[in-house]
């Protein structure tokens, strides 16, 4: 196994509340959004939420080394313990420095049956990142934001529960809305490391065919880059947006405080895409981020509206549907 994901057998095995305690370090490092976010969750919902977020922070720290070879050995590391995981296998298995969040992610497979089909497609998009693979067309950026983030919004659908199966397609909608304002927000910052989401079609069609043609990172960015890219970003926005209202219509699907948690990380998200119109698009302008200050009034918004739309959910008592089959890209998720 490679280095990232071996777990000597000499580390003790992490406890429960040790493994939350990492896992949510974790998170808190990472990700100040989905930080937020969770504390608007249930204590139960928001420790399973830290220990999801432990378990793909840990997996992409794995794949993301430079090297298509290391990629694919990171990659089948990550799945043998995958294998574990579902196997049932006790934590005294899953030692070591990734072994606090390997352990709460297989607590958490367990205790909420989530289905293997998507922690795998989620390794799928980081194996992909990992070896520069770039989408020709728009269909295959939507696949790419499938598997690096809906995933996770399904997998979060077993956590907190919903009250209608048909509602994880809003979910995977919202993920892809999400990653396709992360990927707009971070068109300059990817370029320099060698990335481009941007569907090599959609550069051709807006006069940006040239980048389509040469290696990610190969030359810088320029003023003639500008405004080809400025259109393209706009157009992807749009489409985010088109799957935020998508997202928004599965939301009245999960318990109230849950619905609370998953509305301000949208509003969070949709913000940094509205930065980025206000500034016309322009992906050399900086990185577009939300204030602290703003991502707070965001949060109160999301408790408000959730209490103002509350009343309603009296006449329907919250049940949990039952979550057995895995979705489908793109039979489940498309069209939109």
């Amino acid at each position: 196994m490679s280095e990232a994901a071996t777990m000597p057998a000499s580390a003790p095995a992490p406890t429960p509340d040790t493994a939350i305690v990492a896992c949510r370090d974790a998170l808190a490092r990472g990700s100040k959004s989905f930080t937020l976010a969770t504390r608007l969750l249930p204590r139960g919902v928001g420790d399973d939420a830290a220990a999801l977020y432990a378990w793909c922070r840990r997996a992409d720290d794995a794949v993301d080394v430079p090297g298509p070879r290391h990629a694919q050995t990171a990659v089948a590391d990550l799945r043998r313990e995958l294998d574990r995981v579902y196997a049932g296998d006790a934590p005294s298995h899953l030692e070591g420095d990734g072994g606090p969040a390997l352990a709460a992610f297989a607590a958490v497979v367990r205790n909420r049956a989530i289905p293997r089909a998507y922690p795998d497609a989620l390794l799928d998009g980081m194996a992909a990142d990992a070896r520069g693979d770039r989408p020709e067309r728009l269909i295959e950026l939507f696949g790419y934001c499938y598997q690096v983030a809906s995933t996770v919004g399904l997998m979060m659908c077993h956590v907190m529960g919903l009250s209608d199966a048909d509602a994880r397609r809003h979910a995977a909608h919202l993920g892809i809305a999400m990653q396709l304002t992360n990927i707009c927000r971070d068109v300059e910052e990817d370029w320099r490391i060698g990335r481009c989401y941007i569907p090599q079609a959609m550069l051709a069609e807006h006069g940006a065919g040239g980048l389509a043609d040469i290696a990610p990172g190969s030359r810088p960015l320029t003023d003639a880059d500008r405004a080809p890219l400025a259109a393209c970003v706009r157009q992807l926005l749009g489409d985010a947006d088109r799957f935020y209202r998508s997202g928004d219509r599965g939301l009245a699907a999960l318990p109230w405080r849950a619905s609370v948690g998953v509305r301000a990380a949208r509003l969070v998200y949709a913000a940094i895409g509205r930065e980025l119109a206000r500034r016309d698009h322009d992906v050399l302008a900086g990185r577009a981020v939300v204030s602290t200050p703003r991502k707070l009034a965001l949060a109160a918004r999301a408790v408000v509206t959730s209490v103002v739309i509350a009343p309603a959910r009296l006449f329907h008592p919250f049940r949990a549907a039952p979550l057995a089959r895995a979705l489908d890209f793109p039979d489940d998720v498309l069209p939109l």
